[in-house]
């Protein structure tokens, strides 16, 4: 026995948008940051480069999350963006890590930068990354694969902002050593902001209890109906972002008809649904079955 949910429907032209733009943006810093010497240019080259991945990544995840379920993936496709998510989340950790190598060097070996040109291409960064930010505000909370996604995109427009500062400060006051600084700064965002996606994405492939949620609370709720003695092979998971799935073995304190646990199986829905917002719940009623009490919530 099972219910079944669903989720807003995502637009995936306006990921694939999304990456074309960003891999315009990274083409034009990387080549003005080399032209500049300017390493916080670059770095930001290389997060709108990461971008470009993501989206394309996120809008690849996005198609074949669509596909129907089948004899062979019985769930379908939708932990597709899941794994998606991570493998975004895990880039960034690896840029950030390149970007604090490269700036220490920096700091180490200050050099000249071009504070003009790294202006320019930065102003014209940032107003292309506010516009990918616009096409993808509207499906960011829909599910994490997008969210990741756009989080790319919202930390690339606040480290243009950054850029944009030192390419000033450079101009006016000479302040080379800035540069490596906005780019450790730049890192650490990104680390910040990559975090949660990848403790989430973690939780959803690891099949943890999702957050929010009490397994042992869900168990006492349960068993204070009168007809259930007690409740156990419980496992509870998120199949993706949105679709929280729970099941578990219903021992009842006296035998009944298939068709008399109709009106038990209605009231544990219901709770389920109403107080916990699962989704999809699978009982199995059994009577004296399971003998060893140790099976009780595992």
């Amino acid at each position: 026995m099972h219910t079944h949910d669903h989720h807003k429907e995502v637009k995936g032209n306006r990921l694939l948008a999304a990456t074309l733009l960003n891999l315009l943006i990274s083409i034009a810093e990387i080549i003005g940051g080399i032209l500049s010497n300017s390493l916080s240019l670059i770095s930001d080259a290389l997060h709108n480069l990461s971008d470009a991945l993501a989206t394309f990544i996120a809008w690849v995840a996005n198609r074949i999350s669509k596909r129907p379920s089948n004899a062979k993936r019985t769930f379908g496709y939708k932990r597709i963006e899941i794994l998606a998510a991570f493998i975004n989340a895990m880039i960034l950790v690896v840029i950030s890590f390149y970007l604090f190598y490269e700036a220490v060097l920096r700091l180490l070996e200050p050099q000249q930068v071009k504070g003009t040109l790294m202006l320019i291409v930065a102003v014209i960064g940032l107003l292309a990354n506010l516009v990918a930010v616009l096409l993808l505000r509207g499906d960011a909370g829909k599910n994490i694969n997008v969210k990741a996604a756009y989080l790319h995109l919202l930390g690339d427009t606040m480290t243009s902002v950054a850029v944009i500062l030192g390419g000033v400060l450079i101009i006016f006051f000479k302040v080379y050593w800035i540069d490596p600084v906005i780019t450790i700064i730049i890192g650490l965002y990104i680390l910040k902001e990559t975090w949660a996606i990848l403790k989430q994405t973690n939780d959803i492939l690891m099949q943890g209890t999702p957050a929010g949620l009490d397994l042992e609370q869900i168990c006492k709720d349960l068993e204070q109906f009168p007809e259930i003695s007690n409740i156990h092979h419980v496992h509870l998971w998120n199949l993706d972002d949105h679709s929280i799935h729970f099941e578990c073995h219903v021992e009842l304190n006296k035998d009944l008809h298939l068709s008399e646990t109709e009106s038990i199986h209605e009231k544990v829905e219901q709770l389920l649904q109403n107080k916990y917002q699962i989704g999809h719940i699978t009982i199995q009623f059994e009577f004296e079955r399971c003998k060893d009490q140790s099976l009780v919530r595992s």
